[in-house]
């Protein structure tokens, strides 16, 4: 039995009633697992066709499924991005709107990216997602995420809330606001979150979660979605903040979220002083009620007046420089010269019509480094465009040379020399430089099996 704090227990109680035991009870279970299948690298359809472990369907989530299998981090198909750890109740708030594949969206509060890279699968090839994160190590960690995924169209940004506001002007469809909180809801999974817990600490997420979502407002599009989450129960928290933000800003309302996940939720606590009649729109995921840790979601929709947006400064068209130009012929069947950037040594790909901040971690895939004569290809490289590569050396998830490259090792490849991307199938987990026949590993020293 998890020790929890007496003032918690009374406030749960006096939550939930007669349900409290069932609650309490839950959290002597062990965490349920799940994964999402990254549909930018395989359809859910040919992933369950050569799914090694036990999965079972997720019923609020199409790509989402609950598993039993240990060290799932060191399968191949992991490595390969085809599949994200994702704890169930955190993949509900991202399937509370329809979202369409040509939206722009930001993620103000993205590490480690788990819905991020759950929109970014909703947005397709057309959309554009902005991934934010203010504390860098972490931002770095959203990065790497990004990369194993192979996302293309993701700038993640390492800033204040308050800051993107001076980046972007009404350009985003949705807004994703996980908003840091108390972790009530990891109390199963996260024994740091018992231990750090107090009703001080409570109200200091409130305010700090008011803010974010005040910082929200002027990047949001008329007509556009704010999904606010937090993986807390406190009523402070979740639908007092949801209270006092609509009595601030009458131009939005509380939405109903989509059929399937207002099934596996329960509804929305009112509470003295409420205001919002609709309150019950709100929805919380209680691991009693459902299989996954605790959660609460809220959708909000602006109903202001258009305005017009601040218009993206003019780019002039980049002349072309010959070494990337052929690197890219060599490599790729195809691709968009449009897309193609280049900052100084730095070789990017990302779409051309969307407004660049004035600073960010990385902007859409990192193609490589110019050294003088040559590109020195990156791993996202890889990850993101490996489909389109002219040469690729496609390997078994129980293949002997695929466990020697995900070591680190030289493996065989029967293709002509040049850059090659290593497949599993038919999904790319890196790349190799191809000589006579030997492929020299190119998988990053962090990402290597031990």
């Amino acid at each position: 039995m998890i020790n929890l704090p007496e003032k918690y227990k009374e406030r749960m109680k006096s939550l939930l009633g007669e349900e409290y035991e069932a609650y309490e009870k839950s959290l002597c279970e062990p965490p349920v697992r799940a994964f999402r299948v990254n549909t930018d690298k395989i359809s859910v359809e040919d992933f369950e066709k050569i799914c090694p472990f036990p999965h079972e369907k997720i019923p609020y989530c199409d790509n989402g499924f609950y598993f039993n299998y240990d060290k799932i981090g060191n399968h191949p198909f992991h490595h390969a991005g085809m599949i994200y750890v994702q704890e169930p109740g955190a993949m509900a708030p991202a399937e509370c709107v329809d979202i369409k594949p040509d939206w722009t969206a930001l993620d103000m509060c993205a590490a480690p990216g788990g819905k991020s890279t759950q929109l970014k699968n909703k947005l397709g090839e057309k959309g554009v997602l902005v991934s934010n994160e203010i504390i860098p190590s972490r931002c770095k960690i959203l990065t790497g995420n990004m990369e194993r995924l192979g996302l293309r169209n993701v700038i993640t940004t390492c800033a204040d809330t308050e800051k993107l506001s001076r980046f972007f002007h009404k350009d985003f469809d949705l807004i994703m606001v996980d908003a840091p909180c108390s972790g009530e809801g990891m109390f199963r999974k996260e024994e740091i979150a018992v231990s750090e817990w107090s009703e001080d600490n409570v109200r200091l997420c409130a305010e700090r979660q008011r803010e974010i979502l005040d910082n929200a407002v002027p990047l949001l599009k008329s007509g556009g979605y704010i999904i606010y989450a937090t993986c807390t129960f406190s009523v402070e928290e979740n639908e007092m903040v949801i209270d006092s933000f609509l009595r601030k800003y009458p131009e939005f309302e509380l939405m109903e979220v989509t059929p399937r996940v207002r099934e596996s939720t329960c509804d929305g606590i009112s509470f003295e002083g409420c205001e919002t009649e609709n309150i019950h729109f709100c929805r919380r995921f209680y691991p009693h009620k459902s299989r996954g840790e605790g959660q609460f979601m809220a959708v909000l929709k602006s109903t202001a007046e258009p305005s017009p947006r601040r218009p993206a400064p003019k780019k002039g068209k980049a002349k072309e420089n010959p070494v990337v130009t052929d690197f890219l012929d060599s490599v790729l069947t195809q691709y968009d010269k449009s897309n193609v950037t280049v900052n100084g040594d730095k070789v990017n790909y990302f779409t051309p019509d969307f407004p660049l901040p004035g600073a960010y971690f990385s902007c859409g895939v990192t193609v490589g480094e110019i050294k003088k004569n040559y590109i020195q290809p990156h791993h996202q490289f890889f990850m993101a465009m490996g489909k389109d590569f002219r040469r690729k050396i496609g390997l078994d998830a129980d293949s002997p040379e695929l466990m020697k490259y995900l070591h680190g090792e030289e493996i065989t490849a029967d293709t002509e020399n040049g850059w090659a991307a290593v497949t599993v199938n038919g999904c790319t987990v890196g790349g190799i430089k191809v000589v006579s026949g030997k492929g020299k590993n190119h998988y990053p020293k962090g990402l290597r099996l031990k």
